[in-house]
């Protein structure tokens, strides 16, 4: 009787055993088995009003009659965007609706329309990236017809340990979404996040153009802005715009009402011809400088192409931007020199001429230089320090004919 008891018990024992390893071994490739929640009941982050047409557009909705249609329907793209929440689940997953699901040929897909999972790492006290999703695209599609592929779907990761862990999901850099959603598994909890990471009070708001907003980055969470952000735990807003980062100065004057603002990074050049950064550059920093004048700004100089050291043509003109801009900042500080700093194109893409996909255009070690260039001066920021590498750039540059 004795021995019926104890093989009974130890069936019962091995029952559970397998019970819990199978709870661990469920596959979650099959999206069915989840539960997806809204993301926008959990924490958004890196965004800079709340007054946009729909909660992923970047800019506010009042200027969609006030600038070029091309500037604000490139708004709507979510760069740089992201969410914040925490959960015990065994696996986490990611569905959304791409607005366009578009394509193009010298940026990775994952980059354009992909979203990454990073989770925060309590052994290394710091983000770890995790996965990226690989969207899907309708080769045979045709304009003008419905779409087929634009809601995409991922499991980025499952066989987790069922801890409580504090995730960050970032959204495509150049396409944007209808809605996304996160999912779980079913009966997990899944909750704001209680990390403030990124600090709350705590923004720096770039303005610049293509290469700001994460052209071409492999994926979200390697464009500069992102970078920035989780080795700063600043929010970081990204306002690139391509082919539109052209010192509009109503985007000035929106800029200046975004709250809690740490710093505004200017980066417009690639944009801009000679002229504009001759007639533009001041009274676009001036609407700032005025509206929030204890709020520091930083002017970056414009990059060096790849191709300009061998370019007749552009190993002139890219310079003589240069001079433009900076004449332009000399004559800000001559003003007042509180709070304002600038950048010079020194490697900024990095020590070498490998940083561009094309000449222009970032990958992602583009990006790491780019973000390790601006580090030390925002850094400086945070932590009210003087700001470095000033002496070279408040002494006029010779002009280039």
């Amino acid at each position: 009787m004795k021995l019926v008891k104890s093989i009974s018990k130890a069936l019962a024992l091995m029952a559970l055993a397998v019970g819990a390893q199978s709870a661990m071994a469920q596959d979650f490739t099959s999206l069915d088995t989840l539960k997806f929640y809204d993301a926008l009941q959990f924490r958004m982050i890196n965004k800079g009003w709340n007054t946009t047409e729909t909660p992923y557009f970047r800019i506010p909705a009042v200027l969609k009659d006030s600038v070029r249609k091309e500037l604000y329907e490139r708004q709507r793209n979510t760069a740089g965007e992201g969410f914040r929440f925490r959960t015990n689940s065994h696996c986490v997953a990611v569905r959304y609706n791409l607005l366009t699901n578009m394509h193009m040929a010298h940026m990775a897909d994952t980059g354009i329309k992909g979203t990454d999972l990073y989770i925060w790492d309590e052994d290394d006290q710091k983000w770890q990236f995790v996965n990226c999703n690989r969207p899907r695209r309708d080769y045979s599609w045709k304009p003008g017809t419905p779409r087929t592929d634009s809601i995409q779907s991922k499991v980025y990761v499952d066989k987790l340990d069922g801890k409580m862990h504090e995730y960050m999901i970032y959204l495509p850099l150049y396409d944007g979404v209808n809605w996304l959603e996160i999912g779980v598994e079913k009966g997990a909890k899944i909750e704001m996040p209680k990390m403030n990471s990124p600090r709350k009070d705590k923004k720096f708001v770039f303005y610049g153009t293509s290469i700001l907003q994460g052209g071409c980055a492999c994926r979200p969470g390697m464009v500069a802005t992102s970078i920035l952000q989780r080795e700063l735990n600043v929010e970081c807003v990204n306002i690139g715009t391509s082919g539109e980062g052209k010192m509009d100065y109503c985007m000035a004057r929106a800029m200046a009402q975004i709250p809690d603002v740490t710093a505004y990074i200017i980066d417009p050049i690639p944009n801009c011809t000679k002229n504009m950064c001759d007639s533009l550059t001041y009274d676009f920093v001036n609407i700032l400088r005025k509206a929030r004048p204890d709020v520091p700004i930083i002017m970056v100089e414009g990059p060096m192409y790849s191709y300009a050291k061998y370019s007749s043509f552009y190993g002139k003109y890219l310079p003589q931007k240069n001079y433009e801009f900076h004449k332009n900042y000399l004559k800000l500080r001559a003003e007042n020199p509180k709070n304002l700093y600038y950048v010079d194109c020194e490697n900024l893409w990095g020590p070498d001429n490998e940083g561009t996909v094309d000449g222009i255009h970032l990958t992602d070690i583009g990006f790491y230089w780019y973000a390790q260039k601006l580090k030390p001066y925002l850094q400086a920021i945070l932590d009210k320090k003087p700001v470095p590498f000033q002496d070279k750039v408040n002494k006029p540059y010779p002009e280039i004919k």
